[in-house]
C-alpha cells in the first residue's frame, strides 16, 4: 500500500506549488467567482501563481469551471477548485477536469480533513473515481501517465473557518497527506459572533492560536491578505499561501485606483 505524503514531501513535477514551496517560497493567488474565461485569462497572465475558481459562492456551473480550468494552459498559474461539501462526490469532477487541487470548506475535525484527503486520492488510500480525460490532456500527459502521477500532485486543501477548529487544530494537521491548510477570518469571525469583524482582538487571537501548530507542522499555512504591508507581515509570519482576493474586488480596487482623483482639480 503506497504511503500518503504531503505537498512538502512529493510531487512538484507538474504542480508547481509544490516546487515553490519545497523552496521557501509563498504562492500568491486569488479567487474566482464569475463564470468568465476572460477574467481568468487576464488574471493567470497577471502573475499569480494560482487561481481558486469558486464553486461554493460563485456563480460557477461545472461547464464554466471546465472552460475556466482550461483557460489557464500556457500560463505558469496553477487551477485550484473549491466546492460546498467534503466528498469525494463534489471533488471528483473538477479534478477530472484537470484541478490541481481541491479547496474543502469547513476543516473542523480530524475526520473532516481525513475525508478531504481521501477525496481527491485513488485507491487504495482515497476514494476518487477513475475517469481523468480531460485532466490529463490539460497537463500534457497520456491517461496512464496522469494516473501514475495524480496522487504526488494533487493538493488536498482544508480550510479552518470556525472557532471549534481551535481545539482540534493540532490533530487535523497530524492527518497525512493534507497540503495546505488557510485560516478563513470571515467565517471564523462569524462563528464567533463577531460577522465582518475580522480584525476584532478576539479574531485576531484566534488567527495567532490556529498559525502555531500549522507552522511547526509539515501542512503549508494559507490565509488571506488584504493589504501589501498585510501580505509581507503574514510572508513573515510563516504563511507560504496567500489569497490576494476576488475577482470582483481585484476589478473594484482597480477601477477605485483608476478614477481616484479625477475630477478634484476642475
Amino acid at each position: 500500500m503506497r504511503t500518503t505524503k504531503n505537498a512538502l514531501q512529493s510531487g512538484g513535477k507538474l504542480n508547481r506549488l509544490k516546487s515553490l514551496w519545497s523552496e521557501g517560497r509563498t504562492a500568491l493567488g486569488a479567487i474566482a467567482t464569475m463564470p468568465s474565461v476572460q477574467t481568468v485569462q487576464i488574471m493567470a497572465r497577471s502573475g499569480l501563481d494560482w487561481i481558486l475558481v469558486d464553486m461554493e459562492h460563485g456563480a460557477i456551473d461545472p461547464g464554466a469551471a471546465s472552460a475556466m480550468i482550461a483557460a489557464t494552459s500556457g500560463t505558469p498559474c496553477v487551477p485550484l477548485v473549491r466546492v460546498p461539501t467534503v466528498t469525494p462526490t463534489e471533488a471528483k469532477l473538477p479534478l477530472d477536469l484537470g484541478a490541481m487541487g481541491i479547496c474543502f470548506p469547513m476543516t473542523t475535525t480530524r475526520a473532516a480533513a481525513e475525508s478531504a484527503v481521501r477525496a481527491v486520492r485513488y485507491p487504495p488510500t482515497g476514494e476518487r473515481c477513475c475517469g481523468p480525460f480531460y485532466a490529463a490532456p490539460r497537463w500534457g500527459l497520456s491517461v496512464r501517465e496522469y494516473l501514475d502521477c495524480a496522487d504526488e500532485e494533487v493538493l488536498a486543501i482544508g480550510t479552518i473557518e470556525h472557532i471549534d477548529a481551535v481545539k482540534s487544530v493540532g490533530e487535523i494537521v497530524c492527518v497525512p497527506g493534507l497540503d495546505l491548510l488557510f485560516i478563513g477570518p470571515g467565517d471564523l469571525a462569524t462563528s464567533m459572533g463577531l460577522r465582518g469583524q475580522t480584525d476584532h482582538p478576539e479574531v485576531v487571537a484566534a488567527i495567532e492560536t490556529l498559525e502555531k501548530p500549522i507552522r511547526k507542522s509539515p501542512v503549508v499555512l494559507g490565509g488571506v491578505a488584504t493589504t501589501l504591508d498585510n501580505a509581507n507581515d503574514m510572508i513573515a509570519r510563516g504563511y507560504r499561501a496567500l489569497v490576494l482576493g476576488f475577482d470582483w474586488s481585484l476589478l473594484q480596487r482597480g477601477i477605485d485606483s483608476a478614477i481616484q482623483g479625477i475630477g478634484l482639480k476642475l
